[in-house]
C-alpha cells in the first residue's frame, strides 16, 4: 500500500510540473512582447516627433527668406513626451526653435546680429481636426524669444566714428572722441535705454570728458554731440510675430526679450 501511494504522489507532481513551465513560458512570452510593443510605440513616436520638427523647422526658414533675414538651419524640438498623446490631445506642452547666427535687415543697408536667437512657443493648441485637414487655427498661448545684440554691432548700427559700448554696473555705458578747442578729448556717458511699439531708443546723458573745460561753449559743444548720438533701434521683423519688450545691458552685449500672444500658428505665424 505504501508503494502504490507514494508512486500515486509522484505521478501527481509530475503532472504539475508541465503546467507551470507552461505558465511561466507564457508569462515570459507576454512580458517580451510588452517590451516590443513599447519600443515600437516609442521609435513610432519619435519618428512622428521628428517629421513634425523638419516641418516647423523648413516653415521658420522660409519665414526666414521672406523677411529678407538669414541664419543657420533652424534647431526644432517639441517638448514633452510621449509625443501622440500630445497630438491626439491636441495640445503640445512647448516647442523650441534655435536660430543661431541670426542677420536681419535694421534699415540703412545695416544688419542687426545675434549669435543665438532662442524662441519658445508655449501652450499650443493645434485640435487633431486641424491637423488631419489642414484647414483651422493653430495657436500659440505665449511666444518669447531671447537674444543677444553685441555691443560692436550696437555701435555700428549708431554709426558714430569711434564709439564704443560696453556695460557698467547694469547700465550702457559709451565712450567717443570729441574734438573741442583743437584738441581732442575722451567723452564718456551713461545711455537710456527705452522701449516702445517695437523700437529701442538709445540717448546719452551725464556725458563728461576728462580735461574738458566746463565752459559754455564747450558745454553746448557736447550737448550737440549728445543729441547726434541719439539712435532708434529697429529690431527687424522676427519670426512668429516677435516684438521687443526689453532690453538690458550685460557684460557680453545687450540682452533683448521679444514676445507676443496668441499668435496664430496656421496664419501669421507658420
Amino acid at each position: 500500500m505504501a508503494e502504490v501511494y507514494g508512486s500515486s504522489g509522484r505521478s501527481r507532481v509530475a503532472a504539475g510540473r508541465p503546467r507551470r513551465r507552461w505558465g511561466r513560458r507564457l508569462l515570459i512570452t507576454f512580458v517580451v512582447l510588452l517590451l516590443i510593443v513599447v519600443a515600437v510605440l516609442a521609435v513610432v513616436d519619435r519618428v512622428g516627433a521628428s517629421y513634425a520638427e523638419r516641418v516647423i523647422g523648413d516653415k521658420v526658414a522660409q519665414q526666414l527668406a521672406d523677411q529678407r533675414a538669414t541664419a543657420e538651419k533652424p534647431v526644432v524640438t517639441i517638448a514633452g513626451v510621449p509625443f501622440l498623446t500630445q497630438v491626439v490631445a491636441g495640445k503640445y506642452q512647448e516647442i523650441k526653435i534655435l536660430l543661431n547666427d541670426f542677420s536681419g535687415p535694421a534699415g540703412n543697408g545695416q544688419n542687426i546680429k545675434m549669435n543665438r536667437l532662442d524662441i519658445r512657443a508655449k501652450d499650443v493648441k493645434a485640435p487633431l481636426d486641424t491637423v488631419r485637414s489642414g484647414s483651422g487655427d493653430i495657436v500659440a498661448g505665449t511666444v518669447t524669444g531671447v537674444g543677444t545684440l553685441g555691443y560692436a554691432n550696437l555701435a555700428d548700427l549708431i554709426g558714430k566714428k569711434g564709439l564704443k559700448l560696453s556695460e557698467r554696473d547694469g547700465k550702457l555705458v559709451g565712450t567717443a572722441p570729441i574734438e573741442a578747442l583743437g584738441q581732442t578729448f575722451e567723452a564718456t556717458g551713461t545711455a537710456n535705454l527705452a522701449v516702445k511699439d517695437g523700437v529701442v531708443s538709445v540717448t546719452f546723458a551725464d556725458v563728461t570728458a576728462a580735461g574738458l573745460p566746463n565752459i559754455p561753449l564747450v558745454r553746448t559743444l557736447v550737448d550737440n554731440y549728445v543729441k547726434q548720438l541719439a539712435f532708434d533701434l529697429k529690431v527687424p521683423a522676427l519670426p512668429l510675430g516677435l516684438k521687443v519688450r526689453s532690453v538690458e545691458p550685460r557684460a557680453d552685449g545687450l540682452y533683448v526679450t521679444t514676445g507676443a500672444s496668441n499668435v496664430s500658428l496656421s496664419s501669421g505665424g507658420l
